[in-house]
C-alpha cells in the first residue's frame, strides 16, 4: 500500500544516528531519511490487497523481514538477518510524505486512536515486547532503570500487564517527576550514588525484599549493575537500553542467584496489542507527547529531542 505520513515521532536512535552518525555496527555511510515511529492514511492500494483501502488510518510497523529464514518461520522476525528496518543504516525512513510499505505491517487504527497514538504504537512495542521477554505477570514488583519514553511506557505496560509495584530510576528530577505523576510507586534520583547504595534504597521500598523484574532503559554499566543487584533470586533482568557496548558486571549473581539476564532487538508481533490496550484505555501514551513540530522546523525539533529541552520526552512530527 502507499500510505500517505501524518505522525512521525522522532526516537533516540534518530537522534544518535544525527549526533553520532552509527549505532553499533550500523554506520550511516551516506545520507539517510530519519523516523521509523509513524502512522498516516492509506494513499492507494495494491491489486491484492485485502483489508486495506484507502482512506484506511494505519500504523506502521518499521521492521520488513525477509519471511523466509528460521526466524521468521519462527515468528521470531524481529531477529531475521536481512529485515529491513526504517532508518536503520542503509535503508531509508518513513519521515516523508508517501511511503509504500506491506499491507500485512499496516495495522488499521479503530475511530478512538488518533494518529499520533499510531505512531506511538512503535516505542510502545518496545514496552510489550519488554515485559513479554520479562515474564511480567499480575502481582509483580519491577524496577525500570531510566526514565525517558521507553522507561517511562515500560512502566505503563507493565501496570496494564498486573504488575503492582513499579519503582524508577534517573538522573533528572524532572523526568522522574512524570514517571510519578504517571504512576510509578516510587522513583529515586541516582545522580552521585553507587549501585550498590541505590539497589539498598530500592530494596528498602519495596519491603526489604529485591524485585522480581529489573528492566534497564538506558544503557548504562551503573544501571545494568544495580539492576542485577536489585532482582530477586530466581527473576529477570531484561536489558533493552543500548549505549554502552562492554560492561563490567557481578556475574556471579547470576550464577548463585539464579538471576536471568535477557536481551531484547526491537520487538515482533506487538502492534495489535499496543492498538488493543490504546483502544481500551489500559495504556494511555497521549502525555508522553510533549512537543509537535512541522517539517519547516526539522533542526529545532532534533535539538529538542536531543537536549529534553522545555521537559521533552516524545517529540512528534505533523505531517
Amino acid at each position: 500500500v502507499t500510505v500517505a505520513m501524518k505522525a512521525v515521532g522522532i526516537c533516540g536512535s534518530d537522534v544518535h544516528y544525527w549526533t553520532h552518525g552509527r549505532i553499533g555496527d550500523f554506520v550511516v555511510k551516506e545520507p539517510m531519511v530519519m523516523g521509523h515511529e509513524s502512522a498516516g492514511v492509506v494513499a492507494a492500494v495494491g491489486p491484492d490487497v485485502k483489508g486495506l483501502k484507502v482512506g484506511d488510518r494505519v500504523a506502521l510497523e518499521p521492521g520488513i523481514p525477509c519471511r523466509s529464514c528460521k526466524h521468521c518461520r519462527t515468528g521470531a522476525y524481529n531477529l531475521c538477518p536481512d529485515v529491513r528496518f526504517f532508518a536503520t543504516p542503509p535503508v531509508d525512513g518513513s519521515m516523508a510524505t508517501y511511503i509504500n510499505h506491506p499491507a500485512d505491517f499496516c495495522f488499521k487504527l479503530p475511530d478512538n486512536v488518533s494518529l499520533e497514538e499510531g505512531a506511538m504504537c512503535e516505542p510502545l512495542s518496545v514496552g510489550v515486547y519488554s515485559c513479554r521477554r520479562a515474564g511480567v505477570s499480575p502481582g509483580d514488583r519491577l524496577l525500570i532503570l531510566g526514565s525517558g519514553p521507553i522507561g517511562i511506557i515500560c512502566m505503563l505496560v507493565a501496570k496494564a500487564f498486573g504488575a503492582t509495584h513499579v519503582y524508577m530510576t534517573d538522573v533528572s528530577d524532572e523526568r522522574l517527576a512524570i514517571a510519578k505523576k504517571l504512576g510509578a510507586t516510587e522513583v529515586f534520583n541516582v545522580r552521585g550514588k553507587t549501585d550498590v547504595e541505590v539497589a539498598a534504597e530500592v530494596q528498602k521500598a519495596n519491603d526489604g525484599e529485591r524485585v522480581d523484574v529489573s528492566i534497564e532503559c538506558c544503557g548504562m554499566q551503573s544501571a545494568t549493575r544495580t539492576g542485577l543487584q536489585s532482582t530477586k533470586s530466581g527473576g529477570t533482568l531484561l536489558v533493552v537500553g543500548m549505549n554502552e557496548p562492554e560492561m563490567k558486571l557481578p556475574i556471579f549473581q547470576c550464577a548463585v542467584r539464579e538471576v536471568d539476564v535477557k536481551g531484547i532487538f526491537r520487538y515482533c508481533n506487538t502492534y495489535p496489542t499496543c492498538i488493543s490496550l490504546l483502544s481500551s484505555g489500559k495504556v494511555d501514551v497521549k502525555p508522553l507527547i510533549t512537543h509537535r513540530f512541522k517539517m519547516d522546523d526539522l533542526l529545532t525539533a532534533f535539538e529538542t529531542a536531543k537536549t529534553g529541552k522545555g521537559g521533552a520526552l516524545k517529540v512528534m512530527f505533523n505531517l
